[in-house]
């Protein structure tokens, strides 16, 4: 029993409900009427913290058909409430009339100060809505890719949900990942088309062909400044990449300087010589 109830018990009875009535005029004047207690939110804004669940509610497979909100749970919820411009690569429905923007309308719901953009090669302008903004482009046209870049202006997030083949996977990351803002996040998502021959990808493991081969070419990137090769060249793309993510057909890509230092030349005395002593 609460501290209230008990008062009321032992002083009501005393006082009456004439003196109670009193009391209470009296405690009200003096501490104020105390606040009411906070709303609990109700609709989608009961869930707008839990990408998983707002996932469910706007029918998009970024979790069900595939488990990817819960990565993205992870690597975006510094976002969560910042202003900030995304730009997801494929809006779905295909060309079906009225169909697509499951996705945009939940990451809509779970970045409230966000700036959602979607690219589609169909015309989607029916998901438009305050802070929703769709264009027209083709993610295999490095020209489109850039024409709409320069519409955003800066981009903090991206997301590949296209075709899932791989020349226009590796034309899309080679176009757009250099406009990404630092402290940036690149995904790309459904890579297992990247195995499949009848989707633009190969049978084998090793082919640098296929957008899985390029993106795991970025983890040798990440050590480039290991590599005893002293004529390589860091790409821009070594340069750039501090941490890639591999999940079940997704891949989650940070971007940041990569220029940690090595100590190589100190280990490797035999390869490299004793260091010489610096002169003043």
């Amino acid at each position: 029993m609460s501290i209230k109830s008990v008062v009321r018990k032992t002083v009501k009875p005393v006082v009456g409900e004439r003196g109670w009535q009193t009391l209470r005029r009296l405690r009200q004047r003096t501490f104020g009427t105390p606040p009411a207690p906070p709303k609990k939110p109700t609709g989608v804004a009961a869930i707008s913290d839990d990408l998983c669940k707002l996932a469910t509610h706007f029918k998009t497979d970024k979790w069900g058909a595939h488990k990817y909100a819960q990565h993205y749970q992870r690597y975006l919820q510094h976002l969560k409430n910042e202003e900030f411009n995304l730009l997801e690569i494929g809006i779905g429905g295909y060309n079906r009339p009225g169909e697509g923007g499951a996705s945009l309308r939940m990451w809509k719901h779970f970045f409230p100060r966000a700036h959602i953009h979607g690219m589609d090669i169909q015309d989607k302008s029916f998901v438009d809505e305050d802070r929703i903004t769709t264009y027209i482009g083709d993610q295999s046209d490095p020209d489109s890719l850039l024409a709409i870049a320069e519409k955003i202006g800066r981009i903090d997030v991206i997301i590949d949900d296209g075709s899932h083949r791989s020349p226009h996977v590796i034309t899309t990351f080679r176009t757009l990942f250099p406009l990404l803002s630092d402290g940036g996040i690149y995904a790309v998502e459904d890579t297992q088309s990247s195995y499949w021959p009848e989707w633009m990808g190969s049978e084998d493991l090793d082919s640098k062909d296929t957008s899985m081969g390029v993106l795991k070419q970025l983890v040798d990137g990440l050590n480039y400044e290991e590599f005893v090769d002293e004529s390589y060249e860091p790409t821009y793309f070594d340069r750039n990449i501090r941490a890639v993510h591999f999940f079940h057909n997704l891949v989650i890509i940070e971007k940041g300087v990569n220029a940690e230092g090595t100590n190589k030349k100190r280990v490797l005395k035999a390869r490299y010589g004793t260091p010489k002593a610096k002169t003043s």
